[in-house]
C-alpha cells in the first residue's frame, strides 16, 4: 500500500472513530506503529487529525449523534427504573465503578446518601458530584472524549487495572446469547478492565438492547453477575441469562409509578 493511499485510509477511519490508539491504526492499515505515528505527523500537519498521548483524534467531527445528552434522550423512564434499582443494589460506603453509559448515569444520580466511594471515566458522572462532601471520586486518566463524555485510551486501561471495587455498574449497546457488546471500540479494553476490577459486575440494559451485536463483543455472559432491565425484555433471552448463572432483576413501570403518586 502507498504512503498516500494509507494515510487517507487512516484519515477516512479516524472520522468514522473519532479517536483510535496507535496500536488499532497501525492494525487497521497492517503496518508497525512507527509508520502509523509518521503517517499522523503527516496528516497533523494538514489539519485533519490531531496526535494524542496513545493515537489520534479527528479535529472535526462530522455529526453529534452520540453526544451523552442526545443519548439520554431514549427510553428515559426505563433509564430512570432501571437506574433507580441498579442504585438500591449499592451498601453504604461501597466502592463503586460506573462507566459512561446514560443509564448508570441514572444510577449514579441516587447515590449521593449512600457516600459511595466512586471510580469513574464518565465525565457527566464526576461533574454530579463536583460538589458533594458525601461523595468521594476517582477519576481515570485518559483522553478526553467530548461526544461521549468519557475519557478513553491507555491511561484509562491501566487505571481501571489497578483498581479493586464492590461492584462496577455497567452500560452496553446490545446482549444477545454470546454476551454483552458495545458499539464504541475505544470503551472495550476499558470495560473489561474494570469487569476485572469489580467483585459484583452488573449490567443496566433497557429492553431496546436486547438481541442486539454490535461490533464489539464486551464479555460473555458467564462474566457477569446481574443484569437489570425493564419489563419489555424478551422472556426467551432473560431465561438464556438466568441459565448462565446470571441474577436478572426487572425493574418496575416508571411510568405507571409516576401516574400512581401524581
Amino acid at each position: 500500500m502507498q504512503t498516500e493511499e494509507r494515510q487517507a485510509r487512516l484519515a477516512e477511519y479516524l472520522q468514522q472513530v473519532e479517536f483510535a490508539s496507535l496500536e488499532e491504526l497501525a492494525q487497521h492499515v497492517d503496518v508497525s506503529v512507527s509508520t502509523v505515528r509518521r503517517d499522523l505527523t503527516a496528516l497533523e500537519e494538514g489539519g485533519t487529525i490531531r496526535r494524542t498521548h496513545g493515537g489520534a483524534r479527528v479535529v472535526q467531527p462530522r455529526t453529534d449523534e452520540f453526544v451523552f445528552r442526545m443519548r439520554d434522550t431514549r427510553q428515559v423512564d426505563e433509564k430512570e427504573a432501571i437506574g433507580k434499582v441498579c442504585a438500591d443494589l449499592v451498601q453504604p460506603n461501597q466502592s463503586v465503578i460506573l462507566d459512561a453509559g446514560t443509564t448508570v448515569y441514572h444510577a449514579a444520580r441516587r447515590l449521593g446518601d449512600k457516600k459511595p466511594h466512586i471510580l469513574t471515566n464518565s465525565l457527566p458522572v464526576a461533574n454530579l458530584f463536583s460538589s458533594s462532601s458525601l461523595v468521594e471520586v476517582v477519576v481515570s486518566g485518559g483522553i478526553v472524549y467530548p461526544r461521549l463524555g468519557v475519557l478513553v485510551g491507555p491511561l484509562t486501561v491501566s487505571a481501571f487495572s489497578e483498581m479493586d471495587a464492590d461492584l462496577a455498574i455497567m452500560g452496553g449497546s446490545g446482549v444477545t446469547e454470546q454476551g454483552i457488546y458495545n458499539t464504541h471500540a475505544l470503551l472495550i479494553d476499558i470495560q473489561r478492565a474494570m469487569i476485572k476490577a469489580a467483585r459484583k459486575v452488573v449490567f443496566c440494559l433497557d429492553h431496546t438492547k436486547f438481541g442486539r451485536k454490535s461490533m464489539s463483543h464486551i464479555c460473555g455472559l458467564e462474566e457477569i453477575d446481574c443484569v437489570v432491565t425493564d419489563k419489555r425484555a424478551p422472556a426467551d433471552l432473560l431465561d438464556v441469562i438466568r441459565g448462565k448463572g446470571v441474577e436478572v432483576i426487572l425493574a418496575p413501570d416508571a411510568s405507571r409509578e409516576t401516574a400512581a403518586s401524581t
